[in-house]
């Protein structure tokens, strides 16, 4: 899997020079071919951030449940996702039961100015007020994540051997979505039944996504024809990047949109607590790729087959 899925250094890319600039890109190329999965280094982003961001989310989801409640929403809201709102793996045809996690989940938010877009995605995002220092964290790395992805993105059009704005000149005024997921232990979430995962097995819906994660038993394992499924690799102070299903489509299919899941808690360790910082990026409402007439209703409706109840 080491192979399948390699450590990308950005700071390669950012040097500029053309012949380390080929040789990454052609190793960006095979790998989206066969796992759809990089881990990418060099990405300049503040450790410490993603740590803050992680010790306030921990505040909220160890409050009651009736402190939460009141935040409590849907797939593809802004807001509290509580057990049993969401399984993963419906997106792809798979029934399982609910995944075991919490979400919190905020998206973009400034307005384009036409009204029935911003209406159903670039709506304000709900801020819990009994961990207000969250707010200015979460915005802090939500702008750092889109600039990273945009970065991504250029790197991506060099596997194509594009223009460095093949993508991003699509990328103007892009919706995103940014979750914080807390996956505790069989303590709060009960003995997993059979087939029920963290998360489910899916592909995700948008371009890159951009995943912080934390090592551990119950963690992430990718899928690939060769190997099945096996675990993640991991390097210090990386991200776990993979393509969606809109980048997939965009490049006609030479790329495979990442399948993937989350182990639920170990039976050997089931007090296992780990949370993840996952950045979806997707691209402008409306955009025409892949034979999709609108990227937009592609991510309506694999939101919604997620959605329990």
């Amino acid at each position: 899997m080491s192979d399948a899925i390699p450590v990308i250094d950005l700071g390669a890319w950012r040097a500029g020079d053309a012949a380390a600039r080929q040789t990454l890109a052609a190793t960006v190329d095979a790998a989206l071919r066969t796992a759809g999965f990089l881990v990418v280094t060099g990405h300049g982003v503040d450790a410490g951030l993603r740590t803050d961001i992680r010790t306030a989310a921990r505040r909220f989801f160890r409050l009651p449940a009736a402190d939460k409640e009141p935040y409590a929403v849907t797939v593809g809201e802004r807001g509290w996702l509580g057990p049993g709102a969401e399984a993963n793996g419906y997106a792809e045809g798979t029934e399982t039961p609910p995944d075991l996690k919490e979400s919190l989940s905020f998206a973009a938010d400034e307005p384009t100015g036409n009204a029935a877009v911003d209406a159903e995605w670039f709506l304000p995002n709900t801020w819990p007020t009994e961990v207000p220092e969250l707010r200015p964290l979460v915005e802090r790395y939500t702008g750092a994540m889109r600039a990273l992805s945009d970065l991504l993105l250029e790197v991506l059009a060099g596997a194509l051997g594009e223009p460095a704005d093949f993508f991003t000149r699509h990328t103007g005024h892009p919706t995103w979505g940014f979750n914080i997921n807390w996956y505790p232990g069989t303590e709060v979430v009960g003995a997993p039944l059979p087939g029920q995962f963290r998360i489910g097995p899916h592909t995700d819906f948008g371009t890159v996504t951009v995943l912080d994660r934390q090592r551990g038993k119950g963690g992430l394992q990718v899928f690939t024809d060769a190997d099945g499924w096996t675990d993640a690799p991991w390097a210090p102070d990386s991200f776990t990047v993979n393509i969606g299903d809109l980048m997939a489509r965009w490049t006609g299919g030479r790329w495979q949109s990442g399948r993937h899941r989350v182990l639920p808690p170990p039976a050997d360790v089931p007090a296992e607590e780990l949370m993840s910082l996952v950045y979806f990026y997707e691209c402008d409402p409306g955009t025409r790729l892949g034979g999709l007439p609108d990227s937009h209703a592609y991510l309506r409706e694999k939101l919604t087959a997620i959605t329990v109840g």
